[in-house]
């Protein structure tokens, strides 16, 4: 299948790549061309120098997943549109807010250009695993983009979840409860260091934790690697940075009147920690870096 595809940051990048590698035609566009040239010249994505030599170089219809941040999707959807027809399929592959994704899906329903949401996850390590991806639009676009999505993921990694908005919204949620799970990891690891055994050794402790408990899994694993990284904690400042779909979530759930207390505090102690750091801020920074790559902001000398 030829597509073309916008934004070759973290994520974008390994997206094509893992596109390219099962198959399909990639015509590929980056505010920063080194990206395009190294990923075209490596890889075999089919390079643009502009959004209009980018859309020209499809077939129509057209396909075109968008994988920019939230902030610049108005931006880029509106560079490119004047070069769309109708029938042509939009995707916004990032996090936007679920209720832009609907406003963006009408005024472009107007035009007769179809618009697609898909939710993805995975963080960085997806780039050879597979990543997990939740959609949301009209079905009969999902069918059609359907074999792209299934070479992205892992197997029963994808899913649709309704009209348009929803999936974004489902990931909305995930990165929610995302921030109340590394939040409980967080605390958990605090009163170990603060308890009657502070000789325990968190690196071996979060290994062990990995490897059979309930508790096992990818936070877990990374939380392991963190200490590796880090060992205990002591270069890292503990502030931690809060995206927008933490903050959506519990917007959400207010206007719903449902009570999400433990997502709230994990939201309101980020919010804190630029004033108030505790040895759970510090592994909820390294656990975002260490999936992630958001970086982390070092303690000073």
């Amino acid at each position: 299948m030829k597509l073309g595809f916008v934004g070759l940051g973290k994520m974008g990048y390994h997206m094509v790549e893992r596109l390219l590698e099962k198959g399909h035609e990639v015509v590929v566009y980056n505010r920063s061309p080194e990206k395009v040239q190294k990923i075209s010249e490596e890889k075999g994505a089919i390079p643009s120098t502009s959004y209009e030599d980018f859309v020209k170089k499809l077939d129509s219809p057209k396909i075109i997943w968008m994988m920019v941040p939230h902030k610049t999707v108005d931006e880029v959807k509106n560079q490119i549109l004047p070069y769309l027809e109708k029938g042509d399929l939009l995707i916004d592959g990032g996090n936007s807010r679920y209720t832009e994704t609907i406003r963006r899906a009408n005024e472009l329903k107007e035009k007769g250009i179809n618009y697609f949401d898909v939710g993805v996850s995975g963080g960085l390590a997806a780039a050879k695993t597979g990543y997990c991806m939740m959609s949301g639009g009209e079905e009969t676009d999902f069918k059609k983009i359907e074999p792209i999505i299934k070479d992205m993921c892992v197997p029963n990694g994808y899913g649709y979840f309704g009209t348009n908005g929803a999936g974004h919204y489902v990931k909305m949620i995930h990165n929610g409860i995302e921030y109340g799970m590394m939040q409980a990891i967080g605390e958990g690891f605090n009163v170990i260091k603060e308890g009657p055994f502070k000789e325990i050794n968190m690196l071996k402790l979060s290994n062990v934790w990995n490897n059979g408990s309930i508790i096992q899994g990818k936070l877990i694993e990374w939380t392991k690697d963190g200490f590796e990284h880090h060992p205990g904690m002591e270069d890292v400042d503990g502030f931690v940075p809060h995206s927008g779909e933490g903050q959506w979530t519990v917007e959400d759930a207010e206007k719903y009147n449902v009570e999400i207390p433990i997502i709230k505090r994990s939201l309101e102690i980020r919010k804190e920690s630029e004033n108030k750091k505790t040895f759970a801020t510090k592994i909820v920074s390294v656990l975002r870096d260490e999936f992630g790559g958001h970086g982390i902001k070092k303690k000073e000398e």
